[in-house]
């Protein structure tokens, strides 16, 4: 049996294919994922919750996610506004 394990570059990541992102949900809300390129972080403002992106493989755990707090949900769902 074989493995594939798929990695991504920091730089792989922040110029990552906005179609990846559409097909990555939040495996507890199923909500759409924004991605934080300063903490390598794939955020949830549904669930309240940031999936770490550790050596370049997102962590989709949500026993590995942290939650995020009021003042980062409304940022980061200000800033995603504001890129359309």
């Amino acid at each position: 049996m074989f493995f594939i394990r798929l990695v991504f570059s920091h730089k792989d990541w922040i110029s990552m294919d906005k179609t990846l992102l559409t097909i990555l949900v939040c495996p507890l809300s199923k909500a759409p994922l924004v991605f934080d390129s300063e903490k390598m972080e794939l955020l949830c403002s549904a669930s309240g919750l940031a999936y770490p992106i550790r050596d370049g493989v997102p962590i989709m755990l949500e026993s590995e996610a942290r939650f995020m707090t009021a003042d980062e949900k409304l940022a980061k769902i200000e800033y995603h506004q504001d890129q359309y």
